[in-house]
């Protein structure tokens, strides 16, 4: 049983709702992952009817891209694959060498969705203006060698500044019910401009599937330490919110996480990237596209995600 494709901005690609984020296949940053599970998982995903897979040259240094490769060998045409350019990576001949490598990682010949990860000057990188990363952006795409642009992390002044070089199909902003800085001024001038939103941490880093208790306590190395959203001036309310949540995901017969993703795919023009472990998680996420959520079940859950959202500042970097 397929997904209802959508199409990816204005272009001729089709996703499914659910795309499988593959930043835990890197490894680096997140404890306890398994290669041998991170391949079964994408092919599971694939099998369930999620064809779209996003990764990028920073996710385990090409590690993440490599499991993609070889996970989708024999049937990469039937996939659409989505990678990032890091933004150590900016320069003109930078930009055309990291998607060689890609290229190389994934074992393919053609990226569907590249993107630029972050924008120029992020985590202290040094400053590249757009104009020439967008310029060897257009050149990999009159190669062949991506099909398609996409932006990831960047906000409304700087997709429109990106836009005056060439055309960009996507946009990829964190958003889940916990996080929706995006809804401010992003996503209304996406759904009007045709530019696919592409949801990362839809599940809010796993918060909403209600597997993290009040005062939970991360293994070293695990990026989530520093996620405001799990810091403790808001956890009451974040836990107040998840009792309501688990309560709502009962009466519906779906998982908590199954009710985030499907509350993030009702949303104008956006699609779900969402993580998994192992092959029952993906096979989770993927039944998240055939729940219905009705004009009054929206109304119920932006009241519930209010409790959270209200008290958090208009920073959009979700972490500390």
């Amino acid at each position: 049983m397929g997904m209802k494709l959508r199409q990816l901005g204005a272009s001729d690609i089709y996703l499914s709702p659910i795309i499988m984020g593959t930043w835990q296949a890197g490894k680096t940053m997140w404890s306890g992952i398994n290669d041998k599970e991170s391949l079964r998982a994408i092919r599971a995903g694939f099998n369930s009817g999620i064809i779209a897979f996003d990764t990028a040259e920073l996710y385990g240094n090409g590690h993440s891209e490599r499991i993609i490769g070889e996970a989708l060998r024999g049937f990469r045409d039937q996939a659409v694959i989505a990678s990032k350019v890091s933004p150590r990576h900016m320069r003109y001949n930078q930009v055309i060498a990291a998607c060689e490598r890609s290229l190389r990682n994934l074992k393919t010949d053609y990226i569907d969705l590249y993107q630029i990860h972050w924008p120029s000057g992020s985590f202290g990188n040094k400053e590249v203006p757009v104009e020439e990363t967008m310029e060897a952006m257009n050149e990999l795409k009159a190669r062949g060698s991506i099909r398609e642009i996409g932006l990831s992390n960047f906000s409304r002044t700087q997709l429109q500044e990106a836009l005056q070089y060439g055309s960009v199909q996507s946009i990829q902003p964190p958003y889940s019910l916990f996080w929706r800085h995006a809804e401010k001024d992003l996503i209304g001038y996406c759904v009007e401009n045709s530019i696919s939103v592409l949801a990362y941490s839809p599940m809010a880093q796993g918060l909403l599937t209600g597997k993290f208790k009040k005062g939970h306590i991360f293994q070293k190395g695990d990026h989530r330490i520093k996620n405001r959203l799990f810091s403790r001036e808001i956890s009451d309310n974040v836990q107040d919110a998840l009792t309501r949540i688990s309560a709502f995901a009962r009466s519906k017969g779906v998982t908590m996480a199954q009710l985030a993703l499907a509350w993030v795919i009702a949303q104008p023009g956006t699609c779900a990237i969402a993580g998994a472990r192992d092959e029952e998680q993906v096979k989770q996420n993927a039944k998240a596209e055939e729940i219905f959520l009705s004009d009054d079940d929206l109304a119920e859950l932006d009241m519930i995600s209010r409790m959270v959202t209200d008290s958090l500042d208009d920073n959009p970097i979700m972490w500390e």
